[in-house]
């Protein structure tokens, strides 16, 4: 085999150029773009709504630092005119707090567009929120606000809202690796910025002392242990939001478990099997209320105490109350219309959260490329925003394994499908490589794309 370094006519992401284009479509781009104001004597080579996007499919693409915009260069066919990479720092250089905030607004105008549109929005059930954290791990003391975080490492120690249906990153704040857990005034903010990005119809009446009587559709929002505090709660009901927070071991809580360990273990008077992801009873697992065995006076009006009990296995977490049989668990909620089992099967959904958080870690969340704090934020933003345009694309233009599919099957499979580019009848085909596994997927995103609203 001889290789040479002339061809001509070829490209290596016949599947990013779906995205792009989907982009346009929603108009990304063309939002964003007011948020910069140019007060120079000449307006800029590239537009930095532009920027932005051809960042987001770079990142999409596995891209982790400016220098990576180069791959997207030599495709003008497919991108048409990308900047270079000194132009991709200097733009990230210029987002101040202000407008990464006019950013943040203009892309919620977008969000607001593809959620008319998007069937798992559709109705009026209660749309869900899970808060977590994650570590990610920096190799240089010189960036700023980073910090040596409780598991021996360092770096940023990100917190991060997302919405449950669709998978949609809504909020974002990066904080530094020391940060607490279980800082109320973080997981507020964060709440408070998810609710800004929802639109107008859901977010009515869930502001900060906003009169119930506004409410049009219920929100919740569920968080691990680090959520279970009385500010975070007690925030939540002043919103009117609903909560689903996982229960800290105390004396109260192990005395009721205790009393049902020794007086419901024969019987089904509290126990109840559990039920699991598909739906089918869980043989090993049971489910109790024990909300009339417990004081709550101190929480929030309708709050109930939900604890469910797993045969003990090799790494089992920590126990609500510790026991040779079983593993305990348990959750706080004022949702009033589901069972115990059912409320649940609901909390223990919060593990999605761990796929949405690995989905950005996969799409440049683990690799903050400046030194300067107010860079780094807007690199999390673009990251996130980046994460949406792809749940949408795949919710709105894909079909069956796709729309779930992970950053990295996606790379393998669609986004970087090899094809060529050719000129008939006045207009460039692109004709994907004979044999790609996803060809008719690509083909059908691009019809659905050109139908699209």
């Amino acid at each position: 085999m001889v290789v040479g370094g002339a061809g001509t006519q070829v490209v290596a992401h016949a599947g990013l150029h779906a995205l792009g284009r989907f982009a346009d479509k929603i108009g990304v781009g063309e939002t964003l773009s007011p948020a910069f104001a140019w007060t120079g004597e000449r307006s800029p080579a590239h537009d930095r709504g532009k920027v932005l996007t051809h960042v987001m499919l770079m990142l999409t693409g596995g891209g982790e630092s400016c220098a990576d915009i180069e791959q997207l260069r030599i495709q003008d066919q497919l991108f048409g005119n990308v900047c270079s990479d000194s132009t991709v720092h200097r733009s990230f250089h210029q987002i101040t707090p202000t407008v990464l905030a006019d950013l943040t607004a203009r892309f919620a105008t977008v969000r607001n567009r593809m959620w008319a549109q998007l069937p798992a929005i559709a109705g009026d059930s209660m749309i869900v929120l899970d808060i977590d954290a994650s570590l990610v791990q920096v190799h240089s003391e010189r960036k700023e606000e980073t910090a040596a975080n409780y598991k021996g490492g360092f770096g940023f120690h990100p917190l991060l809202c997302f919405a449950d249906a669709t998978g949609d990153t809504l909020a974002a704040l990066l904080r530094p690796g020391n940060a607490g857990s279980n800082t109320v005034t973080d997981h507020l903010t964060v709440l408070d910025d998810a609710v800004a990005q929802l639109p107008a119809a859901i977010s009515a009446g869930h502001h900060a002392s906003d009169d119930p009587t506004f409410v049009a559709r219920r929100v919740q929002v569920r968080t691990d242990s680090a959520g279970c505090t009385d500010g975070f709660i007690n925030g939540c009901r002043a919103r009117n939001i609903g909560f689903a927070v996982v229960a800290r071991t105390n004396t109260r809580i192990q005395s009721a478990i205790q009393k049902i360990q020794t007086f419901g273990t024969t019987s089904n008077e509290h126990w109840q099997p559990a039920l699991r992801a598909k739906g089918d009873m869980a043989e090993r697992s049971h489910v109790a209320e024990i909300t009339n065995l417990v004081d709550l006076s101190d929480m929030p009006s309708g709050t109930r105490l939900i604890v469910r009990r797993e045969r003990l296995h090799p790494g089992a977490q920590r126990s609500l109350f510790p026991c040779a049989l079983y593993r305990y668990w348990g959750h706080y909620t004022d949702n009033s219309d589901l069972t115990p089992v059912e409320a649940d099967a609901h909390m223990r959904a919060h593990a999605h959260v761990e796929d949405h958080i690995k989905r950005l870690k996969e799409s440049g969340l683990e690799r903050f490329p400046f030194t300067k704090i107010g860079a780094n934020r807007a690199w999390l933003q673009t990251v996130c925003m980046a994460a949406d345009v792809v749940r949408w694309f795949q919710l709105l233009c894909c079909h069956g394994p796709l729309v779930n599919a992970q950053p990295k099957r996606m790379r393998w499979t669609f986004w970087h499908a090899p094809a060529r580019v050719i000129r008939q009848a006045r207009q460039h085909v692109i004709r994907i490589i004979d044999g790609w596994p996803t060809t008719r997927d690509i083909i059908g995103a691009h019809q659905r794309l050109t139908l699209l609203c």
